[in-house]
């Protein structure tokens, strides 16, 4: 949904092939894979297991279509013909209410149920002091030399504008409306993951029952691999000092889930470089100003959109305090890589890294 990214890496997770893996003569399944690139700015890789190509390709038709469309209601760039979408509640920002698809309500409804479980770090209300951090970037991108920070009044004025509390959502009507007329909404840091989750569950109903969908890194697995050896996927968290793809030397490490998401959230995703400073994507809403705590940081959870809002939110906050909202939490997993490049695992992460032993053999 961004057009212009600086320094922007397509994938931060990569399926790792464990080593040694061969397929099984009389197994039934084949592994596919196919990508497209179209949606939500980012290269969508889809791999599976199925009996035949064409019964993968059926599968990967449907998620490339329901992306699509998603992608269509979730821009805050574009409008779309007969689509009410972010755009247009952006647009319409004291003026009227938006009649909208459920797939947004949903999304809203979610991002304010969390930002006020989570201390507020995420907030998808931050569009003004976001589209002032985002003009910065693409400035930057045509003139790196001149590359600056914008001012920190000019952030104070926008943030004038960012109270959460003033998106108001009708269920019954199925409309949105900003109170005020400077607000716009921002949904960057949970959209695409949210996203994911809704096509992971509408494939898998569909009989898509082993694959793994990874929209930019937002990771999410079905089921296990079907290669009549593995029973679980193993997926790379990438070491955020190394820029890589799929070379197993340059992982942080690989984690083995099944039926889970991962999202990562990093320094070196987005950025842009003043006065040899990295000055990456993930704006605090307390300092308004990019978090200084990790290079990056990992969430492992059954639910990608949830994956998304935490391994952000999380980013934003002390070590202490993330660790405390992520041990409060059933079922959410984190690895942290601080600056100086020290890893901190939550004690059921650590369970399934390669690292400690873990492997794709076993079912747990």
């Amino acid at each position: 949904m961004r057009r212009i990214i600086i320094g922007f890496l397509v994938l931060l997770l990569v399926a790792s092939v464990v080593s040694g893996c061969q397929k099984v003569d009389k197994n039934p399944y084949q592994k596919y894979s196919e990508s497209f690139f179209d949606t939500f700015d980012t290269l969508t890789q889809v791999v599976g297991y199925t009996k035949n190509e064409e019964e993968f390709d059926s599968y990967v038709d449907k998620i490339h279509k329901r992306f699509r469309e998603l992608h269509n209601l979730y821009d805050i760039y574009d409008s779309y013909e007969g689509i009410n979408n972010i755009k247009t509640i952006n647009d319409n920002a004291g003026i009227k209410p938006v009649k909208v698809d459920k797939e947004i309500i949903d999304l809203i409804l979610f991002s304010k149920d969390w930002y006020k479980r989570t201390d507020g770090k995420t907030n998808i209300a931050m569009g003004p002091v976001l589209r002032i951090w985002s003009r910065y970037r693409e400035e930057a991108e045509y003139d790196p030399e001149n590359a600056k920070i914008p001012p920190m009044e000019e952030l104070l004025e926008a943030n004038n504008y960012t109270d959460i509390d003033k998106v108001i959502i009708d269920t019954e009507k199925s409309t949105v409306y900003l109170e005020d007329k400077k607000m716009n909404l921002d949904v960057g840091a949970v959209a695409k993951g949210f996203a994911t989750e809704i096509v992971a569950k509408e494939i898998m109903a569909e009989g898509f029952e082993s694959g793994m969908i990874s929209a930019g890194g937002n990771v999410r697995v079905l089921g296990k691999p079907l290669d009549g050896i593995r029973e679980r996927w193993g997926i790379g968290i990438q070491d955020p000092k190394k820029f890589i793809f799929s070379d197993d030397s340059e992982l942080l490490d690989t984690i083995f889930i099944n039926n889970s998401s991962v999202v990562t959230s990093g320094d070196y995703q987005r950025y842009y470089v003043v006065d040899d400073k990295i000055i990456h994507h993930l704006i605090d809403s307390q300092t308004l100003m990019p978090g200084e705590y990790f290079r990056s940081v990992t969430v492992v959870t059954e639910d990608s959109g949830l994956a998304d809002f935490l391994s952000t939110t999380v980013f934003l906050m002390p070590y202490e305090k993330g660790r405390k909202l992520v041990d409060s939490l059933d079922g959410v997993e984190a690895i942290w890589v601080t600056k100086d490049g020290t890893v901190e695992a939550t004690e059921g992460m650590k369970k399934i890294m390669k690292s400690n032993g873990a492997s794709g053999a076993n079912p747990n």
